[in-house]
């Protein structure tokens, strides 16, 4: 069984087990959350359910980390103005374990 799920505006395909890093999250670690918002459930029979009934399925997920990214370097520059700027950027996201799905 999986389900994808939508959560910081991304969407992600999450079985029980799997380990994912989504946009931050308000919890501790160690905490257990509900994650975003089920968009379709695939259950292991081949029945696919969306729309209002994948409303009321949960999945329930562990923290396990809250950490930032690797930097990203933004670099800009107009040819002939010697106009140069740099600047760095790191993400900041939560480490998830799926703990189940409740359907």
């Amino acid at each position: 069984m999986h389900a994808i799920i939508e959560t910081g505006g991304k969407q992600y395909r999450v079985a029980p087990g799997d380990v994912l890093r989504v946009p931050k999250l308000a919890a501790e670690v160690g905490a257990e959350v509900a994650l975003g918002r089920v968009v379709a459930l695939f259950r292991d029979g081949g029945d696919l359910i969306t729309g209002e009934s994948a409303g009321a399925v949960k999945v329930n997920a562990t923290v396990s980390a809250q950490d930032r990214g690797e930097k990203i370097l933004v670099f800009k520059f107009k040819r002939k103005k010697q106009y140069k700027r740099t600047q760095g950027h790191r993400q900041d996201y939560t480490e998830v374990r799926v703990r189940d799905i409740v359907a």
